[in-house]
């Protein structure tokens, strides 16, 4: 089953939400509405909890974890997603903080107590260490990431452009017209 409980607590999914059959989304997860889940990406809310706001888009193949609470790590790590947020194919987040209008590009990997604050845009292939706070405003990449240069206008307009499209796109796929 794509949509899994785990020690009884069941994903909770918003309004006109799409989670592909080959996807799996387990335990203490809940999905905005309009959100979209894309096949074979794993978003496995087991240890912790996992929250993805509205408009938000998990691509082919991302790992979506989080860190239990523990002597080494009081308070866990949860993973939080806002609004209109992009995540590339293959990404992998695990117990981070992504704000609204965010673009994880392809191949991204976010670590623990990670934060990412409003309209920044992640490279494909950066690496963000455990910790780290990723400013509004700015392309990161590398690895470790860095700060590459100040968003342009035309990408500040790309984030509510690219939730829309996958709006769109999810619906197709929700209704069978694709």
């Amino acid at each position: 089953m794509t949509i899994r409980t785990y020690q009884g607590v069941t994903p909770s999914l918003g309004e006109r939400v799409f989670v592909d059959e080959t996807s799996v989304v387990l335990g203490d997860v809940a999905l905005g509405d309009d959100s979209s889940v894309w096949p074979m990406a794993v978003i496995r809310g087991d240890v912790h909890r996992i929250r993805i706001g509205a408009r938000t888009s998990i691509q082919d193949g991302s790992v979506l974890h989080v860190t239990h609470a523990s002597d080494f790590n009081p308070g866990g790590f949860p993973l939080i997603i806002g609004d209109e947020v992009t995540v590339g194919h293959k990404a992998m987040l695990h117990g981070c903080t992504i704000a609204d209008r965010v673009l994880i590009g392809m191949g991204a990997i976010l670590l623990d107590g990670v934060t990412v604050e409003p309209e920044v845009i992640v490279a494909a292939g950066a690496l963000v260490p455990p910790g780290r706070t990723l400013a509004s405003g700015y392309v990161y990449g590398g690895n470790p990431a860095k700060p590459l240069r100040e968003l342009k206008d035309s990408e500040r307009e790309f984030f509510a452009y690219s939730a829309a499209n996958y709006v769109k796109v999810k619906d197709q796929h929700r209704d069978g017209d694709a």
